[in-house]
């Protein structure tokens, strides 16, 4: 391995595991940056270690993630027995405690958010509260699949390459 293939080896590295870190810090688009440091490694590569396909298996999967960790409060309010009121909610609630609060805000904002509205609308302060633990099993999933489905990208990356 010559200076360049390493320079370039360690910057991709470096960007998949600040894509890792935004699993736990909202604002650094997690997945997203762990495919892009996996692409940078591969066009410069040549394709050699990190094929053309396995590229593309990796852009699903980071989709994927993405997909959860938008809808997965939202999935999880819903099969709890979230009304359309706290779902809107919980939306409300996680943009609201994003801005508000960081990342305490963005976990339990939509709970509360859920909570809320499925009060205002007419629920019981029981079914309220269920919607609202909906919401953070929801959430806490699409996080967790996306630490799973991060950690496979870099340790097939790792693999691959070495």
């Amino acid at each position: 391995m010559d200076i360049l293939h390493i320079t370039i080896l360690t910057l991709s590295l470096m960007i998949m595991f600040g894509g890792l870190a935004g699993i736990v810090l909202p604002i650094i688009p997690s997945t997203p940056l762990i495919w892009v440091g996996v692409l940078i490694y591969a066009v410069c590569d040549g394709f050699k270690s990190i094929s053309w396909s396995l590229v593309l298996i990796f852009g699903v999967l980071t989709i994927l993630s993405v997909i959860l960790d938008y809808f997965g409060g939202v999935i999880g309010a819903k099969k709890y027995g979230a009304t359309k009121w706290g779902l809107i909610g919980s939306v409300i609630g996680g943009i609201a405690g994003f801005f508000m609060g960081g990342i305490i805000g963005l976990v339990f904002g939509p709970f509360f958010g859920a909570v809320l509205f499925e009060l205002i609308f007419g629920k019981d302060f029981r079914s309220s509260l269920k919607s609202g633990i909906g919401t953070l099993v929801g959430f806490l999933g699409g996080a967790i699949a996306k630490l799973v489905i991060g950690v496979i990208i870099i340790g097939i990356f790792i693999w691959k390459v070495f």
